[in-house]
Formats: structure tokens, sequence, C-alpha cells
């Protein structure tokens, strides 16, 4: 039972003209003192390589996720190593983001952009692009790990909801047998927030595409939809959750990292066909990304970096709305006391953040299966071979003479425990399958 915002006619959404826009607007670069970009040879700053072009478009997302992203561009990192004309595009929603990935930036598109980790594979798939074409992609980087959350509005204050689903659950049948479903909303069919969401309905009894409604809503319009009781809870980063709270419309019912602590979130991906045509450029950025996570993952920087995020051109959003929980302080928004120096923070280096593991991408690909949104014929491994250029990270790492412990010494982080005891044993992803009880396969 998923529906598209402007497909669902029982209820009228909110939504901005900017959602439908299919290309974002430029952004202003950053200059030196003197207001000139100082022009950075391209030769040999790339460690073994020139450098094909200096100017890549990149596509984000106005939200936390993206610092990252921002600060190397912010700092001038990515001129640093060469490229000094990489153009953040901004973008609406992560469906204009696949549009203009799938445009290119000949088209007036991108090359690349900040994306949910499952959207490369469903572009490669051609289970999301228009026409279904396939159109062949390359994750290089993962932005941040953490740091997202599910709310609920005020209408369950006395409920408290929290990672057990299963207080909603009785409500959910009533509700469900009197044909008004609750609404659940996430920013993208198939990605990080859609199966988080489905995973904590699932994990309490509830079954997310047979007892409640699922929604798609671009996260800039969460908020305004549970001012007027458009949905009943969503699946998000910040800073939604917290201009919820400060909107008193309602509280966090839980932080991501409580249902999986350090689970990947977003990645940076680019068309493999830019890349292809570019692979030291391609190297040359990831340096810069990789200093400015670097960054980002000092605490003595949150504060600043929260600062860098809210002017206009970035997320837009008051400082207010994100720093607390950027470092660490979180307030929950009902009875639940905050939490000071908290561990269930975004991050964007420490732990291995940055590096793409493929067991991580098995585990998107595996629950996209366990919902039907994949076929469960998928060859996994020849697909993640493919799309996830963990090897352009390494090469990046070795040239930026990072210590070795800051480089994983395999593609698997391992087994993963979900806050329920669920385990997901990449060497095995059918038994995890098969120990579902709630699943369309």
């Amino acid at each position: 039972m998923e529906h598209i915002v402007n497909q669902f006619s029982r209820r009228k959404f909110i939504l901005t003209a900017g959602a439908t826009a299919m290309v974002g607007l430029g952004l202003k670069g950053c200059t030196t003192n003197s207001g000139q970009l100082t022009p950075i040879k391209a030769a040999n700053v790339n460690g073994g390589g020139e450098i094909e072009t200096t100017k890549a478009r990149i596509g984000f997302i106005g939200q936390t996720d993206a610092a990252p992203l921002v600060i190397a561009k912010v700092k001038e990192l990515f001129a640093k190593h060469g490229v000094p004309d990489v153009e953040l595009v901004k973008q609406p929603s992560w469906g204009v983001t696949r549009d203009n990935l799938q445009i290119g930036s000949a088209g007036g598109g991108l090359d690349g952009a900040m994306v949910l980790s499952p959207m490369p594979y469903h572009m490669s798939m051609g289970t999301i692009t228009v026409n279904n074409k396939k159109l062949p992609m390359y994750v290089v980087a993962r932005l941040n790990t953490g740091g997202q959350g599910i709310s609920v509005g005020k209408l369950y204050q006395d409920a408290n909801v929290g990672l057990d689903s299963s207080k909603l659950k009785a409500r959910v049948d009533r509700e469900r047998a009197a044909g008004n479903y609750l609404r659940f909303a996430h920013t993208f069919k198939g990605g990080n927030s859609d199966l988080m969401l489905r995973y904590w309905l699932a994990a309490g009894g509830i079954d997310p595409n047979k007892d409640v409604i699922s929604l798609v809503v671009p996260g800039s319009q969460l908020v305004p939809n549970i001012r007027v009781n458009n949905i009943d809870g969503f699946c998000v980063g910040d800073p939604w959750h917290v201009r919820l709270i400060n909107q008193k419309l309602g509280y966090t019912a839980f932080v991501t990292n409580e249902l999986w602590q350090d689970h990947p979130e977003k990645a940076l991906t680019f068309r493999s066909d830019w890349i292809d045509r570019n692979p030291n450029t391609t190297k040359a950025i990831v340096k810069g990304l990789m200093e400015a996570q670097q960054w980002c993952d000092k605490p003595e920087n949150r504060l600043n970096m929260a600062t860098v995020l809210s002017d206009p051109e970035w997320a837009k959003v008051p400082v207010k709305d994100i720093q607390d929980r950027l470092t660490g302080r979180i307030n929950y928004g009902n009875n639940r006391p905050i939490a000071e120096q908290s561990p269930n923070i975004m991050r964007y280096w420490d732990n291995h953040a940055s590096y793409p593991f493929k067991s991580h991408d098995l585990w998107f690909l595996t629950e996209n299966m366990r919902w039907g949104q994949i076929s469960t014929n998928t060859d996994t491994k020849q697909i993640i071979d493919r799309v996830n250029r963990e090897d352009i990270w390494r090469s990046a790492a070795k040239e930026l003479n990072l210590a070795a412990a800051q480089i994983p010494t395999s593609t698997s982080r391992g087994v993963e425990t979900f806050f329920d005891g669920v385990k997901f044993d990449p060497d095995n992803p059918k038994a995890y399958l098969n120990s579902l009880k709630i699943k369309e396969v």
C-alpha cells in the first residue's frame, strides 16, 4: 500500500512548487580572501595522474548529511586536490536528484550526487528511472552513518512510542478495521528511510504493506503535513525532527542509531560514464571529501559546521534546529530524559563512516527483496561488485597517506545486530531473510 503524495486523493498534501522542479538552482562558489579562487595546476596533484577536468556538478539535499560536501566546498578542499570548479547544486527531493542524474550535466543535470545508499543500485537496475532505463552508477564513498530518526505527531503523546512499535498495534488494527489507516511517511521508496521505517514497524508486528499507508513526502514537507494531521509519523534525517519538536507538533520516538548502531546512511555516487572518463578527477574529489569528513568529526568543529550549514545556500535552517543533535545532545521532545553527550550521533569519519562497505549495500538490497521492491533473483554479488567502487576510496586513502587503522581490511563490516536481537550475516543473507516473520517474499 505504497502511495506517492501527489497521487493520494483522500487528503490534500502540502507540497511546494520546488518539489517538482527538474533542475536545482546552482550555488555560488566559495572564494579566497581576494574574492577569487586560486587556480591549481592539475598535473601531479592526484598522486599519479593528470586530472581530466576541473569541473563537476554534484547534487545535494539541504540537511546535515550533506555536511562533508558543503565543508569540502567552503574550505576549498576540492580545489586543494585540483578540482576548483566543483558546483554543488541543491535539490528539492530525492526524486529530482534521480531525474537530474539521469539527465546528466550535458543536459543541465548532474554528474554525481549525495544519494540514499540504495538509489545507485535501483538506477543501475532501471527500477526507478524514467522508462526503466538502466543507468550504470558507481558509489565512491559513504557520506555519513547514523543521525536519522522516527518521529510521531502529538496525537501520540500519551502512547510514549519508542523502539517498540507494538505499542501502536492495537490502534493500527482498530483504524485499519474502520478503514482509517495510519499514515507514515518517508522520503523515497526503497531508500534508507523507507527501509528503516519498515523494519521498525515489522519488528512490532505491523505489516507496512497491509496495516498502514506508507507515503513518499519530501523532507521539507514532513513537518507541515504533521501539523495538519495528514501523516502520523515519519522517518528522515535532521533538521526535521528538531523542527517538529521546536514547533511542539510531536516528538522523536527514537534515533536510528538506537535501532542499528552506526548504520550506513547517505552515499556519494556518480554516473559511471562520468567516472570512466574522469578517474583521476573522481579520486581527487574523494580525497577532498575525506579531508572534509575528518574535519566534520572533530568535536571542536561541530558548532562551526552547524553555522555553515544554516546558510541559505546549504540547509537554510536555524542553527538551533541542528546544533544539538550534531553535538550529541538529543531532546526527544516527550517525557524521555534529554541525552547529553549521546553516542548516537551522526558520524562522518570515525568508525569507518566514510568507507562504503559492500556488506551494507547487501543489506539494503536484501531489504528491498524483503518488501518486493526488487526481484529475489537479483545477483547481488554481481551488481554490488559493479556499482560499489570501494577501490577508488582505497586508492584515495592511500594517496592521502591515511593510517592503516583508518582503512578497513575487509569489504564487510561483519555481522550486524539490530535493536530487536535480529542479526544480519552478510555471508548468509538468505538465512536473515528467511528468519523475518513479516515480508512480501
